[in-house]
């Protein structure tokens, strides 16, 4: 099997994407020259007509390919192959294009994250990016890997179950809080999460910390998926609020003052005595560390039953 039909994480149609970008990268095919067809796809890889569409259609929207009246679908014309290592390109790798990516999205937002403002910040064409990271669906997940792995739970970790998940869950908290973007991005959906390397290890570290429990395979998932949505819900809540402010350009305390009359107003009508007795301050580390102790709690009531 060839390096490039070998089995992949990514989807089929960024997969024979890739493989035309490559050909096109080598110099196998050249501007004006003719790609694959629909039909040559599907008996080459085996897919739906619709997926072998999709794959072309993806390199259309990348700028590799164009359709040219008469001839089907072609390169691009003013593409070149592979260029000699020199200049800004030489120095590319898709480890910097992830932290370029990271970076971006940590002072402005995950909206703000394209392949072409990207490839600006590095210097850099959009087209030179195609060739390490397939889109922007597969950057976003890289990002994620990279963000959530860099920090490694020890092993073998603190002694006891409710340690060791409190030291994941603490963990968790202050990745969300250093890369506001990665919650929702990890969140989509808490009972088919993408697929992310750094945080299969992470549930592997939190499931090894259960061993000697009595507790089937079911309980243990359910024990970690709600542990993690937790923290992961919790810190979705600053993730907004940023990503409000990158929005708006407005602060906390900004958009705090312009509802200030409103509120004012709401309390005089007296229909909310218990809300306006309250002389409390909300810090989100302090919520989240009570409803983290909360929850440990239950489940060690849970454990002794």
């Amino acid at each position: 099997m060839s390096e490039s039909r070998r089995p992949s994480a990514l989807p089929p149609y960024l997969r024979i994407a890739a493989d035309i970008r490559r050909r096109i990268d080598e110099g196998e095919l050249r501007p004006g020259d003719t790609v694959p067809s629909t039909r040559r796809l599907v008996a080459e890889w085996g897919v739906a007509m619709a997926t072998a569409t999709k794959a072309l259609n993806a390199l259309r929207t990348q700028g590799w390919v164009t359709t040219a009246p008469g001839s089907g679908t072609v390169v691009s014309a003013g593409l070149r192959s592979r260029r000699p290592a020199s200049g800004p390109d030489a120095a590319m790798t898709r480890e910097r294009i992830v932290r370029a990516a990271i970076t971006l999205a940590d002072r402005e937002g995950l909206a703000a994250v394209s392949m072409r403002r990207v490839a600006a910040d590095l210097g850099s064409g959009a087209m030179t990016l195609y060739r390490y990271v397939p889109d922007k669906e597969e950057l976003v997940r890289l990002m994620a890997d990279t963000a959530f792995g860099a920090h490694p739970l020890p092993e073998p970790g603190p002694p006891g179950w409710r340690a060791k998940l409190e030291l994941a869950a603490r963990l968790q908290w202050s990745i969300y809080r250093r890369h506001h973007w990665l919650p929702p991005v990890l969140l989509t959906s808490l009972t088919d999460p993408p697929v992310v390397a750094s945080g299969i290890a992470l549930v592997d570290w939190q499931l090894r910390a259960l061993d000697g429990l009595e507790l089937d395979d079911r309980t243990k998932l359910w024990t970690l998926v709600s542990l993690n949505g937790y923290v992961a819900g919790i810190a979705i809540t600053r993730s907004l609020e940023t990503e409000s402010q990158h929005g708006t350009g407005l602060t906390s305390a900004q958009r705090q003052a312009l509802d200030h009359s409103l509120l004012t107003n709401l309390m005089a009508t007296g229909h909310y005595p218990a809300v306006e007795s309250l002389d409390a301050h909300l810090d989100l580390d302090e919520v989240f560390t009570f409803g983290l102790q909360r929850h440990l709690d239950g489940l060690e009531t849970f454990l002794a039953r």
